[in-house]
């Protein structure tokens, strides 16, 4: 059930964005979620695409540093306390977390979020248990 992620170490230059976003396009890729976090000197890409194997391969080809992280994606309710109630449930597990973001797309009445945690199958099982949807990679993949 867990998620591929693949993050992209970028220079902060003019176009570097741009450079990732063409080699995906160029193999047929989609980006499904992205997130960026930066300094001063370089970021990092997170990408959740629908062929995260190929991506990675196609990336490394053309000389960007790419590494593959397990990620989970959740179905949070979309409402006030959604997200408030999967972090309890986390938070009371002993799971931390990493880092989040949210998902492009949506499914049903939720919202997508996907999680960066120290431990996916404890996070995984201890969501499962109060009955929160833990979507499969493949399924993320195919939105």
């Amino acid at each position: 059930m867990k998620v591929k992620q693949i993050s992209i170490f970028l220079e902060n230059k003019s176009g570097r964005l741009a450079d990732v976003t063409r080699t995906l396009g160029r193999e047929d890729i989609n980006i499904r979620a992205l997130s960026i976090a930066d300094t001063t000197d370089f970021g990092i890409l997170r990408l959740i695409v629908n062929r995260p194997e190929e991506a990675n391969r196609a990336l490394k080809e053309e000389g960007f540093m790419v590494s593959e992280t397990e990620v989970i994606a959740v179905d949070v309710p979309d409402r006030p306390g959604g997200l408030a109630h999967v972090l309890e449930v986390l938070g009371e597990a002993g799971i931390n977390i990493e880092y989040l973001y949210a998902f492009i797309g949506k499914t049903s009445d939720e919202a997508l979020v996907i999680f960066r945690v120290e431990n996916c199958d404890g996070a995984m099982h201890a969501l499962q248990a109060k009955n929160i949807k833990v979507l499969d990679g493949n399924e993320v993949y195919a939105l």
